[in-house]
């Protein structure tokens, strides 16, 4: 058995490079960008205006004109049209090109148009008010996104203004998703007393989609020469192979004999931890990994949140950010010595800081109790008491408000 960090360790010791591929950068959601993106122009590519309202010639209004002759209208997108008396002003659009000939632009809530004429009803100005001026945000070769990075709407909208129409990202692992055991039929089946319908691979698979992973999803009953000769076939046609069931210490738990007759080397079975305490972790001699979870519902999310899901993010080195903290709002006791993963509702208080309160539930089969969790808190196995007011890590599962 290995500690929760020793296994953590195992699994991001096994680092792999699924190199990197093309795509269209509409479909580019959520994957991690492995190229940067340069600025093919300067931004913004010319001063404009931030306001709808006048543009004069600051000079003048400093030399006291306030009423000005309306010669034009410079709409967005439209070639800028020159003033060329101080009296002259041109109407002018938020994001419409300035002309040369103007350095100033006044709102129209400070200004009077009364038949062709405008007329300042401010004291003050500022010369250059008003103005985005190009190339303030980036020149023409500057990086506007790094590698490395998750892919965003607003990075999105960024690849369209530089026109990528196509990005570079990190290829994700061939996964399948298979679940094991006699109990288990599927989804429209209707079960008997004894029998359970196949969810863990549904949830397992929902959770890849979110970080962009297409996965294969498919099942194995409870016959050793069977699953090994499945086994040996999915080593073949996938990176990685994500299992839930079959690892603990029951007679028709057959997965970590058949993974070895298939050929793949145990890293570590069992981890002390609660839930998940059988998990199964090893790899296969052309380097394919295998994931084996407990098949309780609790145990296989948990081990999918701690363990996978932060070593993909590592292989795809997409930027880490920072582990998660809360305060825990009441006293907790766990007396095993494993470390223990509490399903924890989060909420934000009044001073911005996390706090987390512990939900009750029935076990790592409670799958419900997960629709009121938020996160897993990771209490460590070297004290018993949790007292009110410590901080400990949380791997949150759903987003907090």
């Amino acid at each position: 058995m290995v500690t929760v960090e020793q296994a953590e360790q195992i699994i991001n010791s096994q680092i792999r490079d699924y190199g990197n591929e093309l795509v269209p950068f509409a479909d580019s959601l959520g994957r991690v960008l492995a190229e940067d993106l340069f600025a093919d122009r300067d931004f913004p590519p010319c001063n404009r205006s931030t306001m709808d309202g006048i543009g004069v010639s600051y000079s003048a209004f400093l030399n006291g004109n306030k009423v000005f002759n309306i010669i034009a209208t410079i709409a967005a997108g439209s070639l800028p049209i020159e003033i060329t008396e101080p009296n002259e002003c041109v109407e002018i659009m938020t994001g419409a090109p300035l002309p040369e000939s103007v350095d100033t632009i006044i709102r129209y809530e400070d200004v009077e148009i009364n038949g062709g004429v405008a007329t300042v009803l401010v004291e003050k100005v500022k010369q250059g008010q008003n103005i985005h001026v190009r190339g303030k945000d980036k020149r023409s070769g500057d990086i506007v996104a790094q590698a490395g990075q998750v892919i965003t709407p607003s990075l999105i909208g960024i690849a369209a203004s530089v026109g990528k129409t196509h990005l570079l990202v990190k290829k994700q692992p061939r996964v399948v998703v298979i679940s094991t055991g006699d109990e288990l039929v599927g989804v429209e089946e209707t079960p008997t007393t004894y029998q359970i319908r196949r969810s863990n691979s549904h949830t397992v698979r929902a959770v890849l989609e979110q970080f962009k992973i297409k996965v294969d999803l498919l099942h194995i009953n409870d016959n050793q020469t069977v699953i090994k000769e499945q086994l040996d076939d999915y080593l073949r046609k996938y990176d990685v192979l994500l299992l839930s069931g079959g690892v603990s210490m029951g007679k028709f738990d057959f997965v970590p004999d058949a993974l070895e007759e298939a050929g793949v080397q145990c890293l570590f079975h069992k981890v002390q931890q609660r839930p998940g305490k059988p998990f199964w972790f090893g790899i296969q001699s052309d380097g394919q990994l295998v994931f084996a979870f407990p098949g309780n519902p609790v145990s296989t999310f948990l081990c999918l949140h701690r363990y996978f899901l932060p070593w993909l993010q590592l292989i795809s080195k997409s930027k880490k950010a920072p582990g998660a903290k809360a305060i825990l709002d009441r006293e907790v006791t766990f007396t095993p010595n494993m470390q223990y993963f509490m399903q924890v509702r989060v909420e934000a208080n009044d001073g911005g800081q996390l706090v987390a309160s512990p939900l009750e539930g029935n076990g790592s089969g409670d799958f419900a109790n997960l629709l009121e969790s938020i996160a897993f808190m990771e209490l460590p196995m070297e004290k018993t008491v949790f007292n009110k007011g410590e901080v400990y890590r949380i791997w949150p599962f759903k987003l907090i408000i």
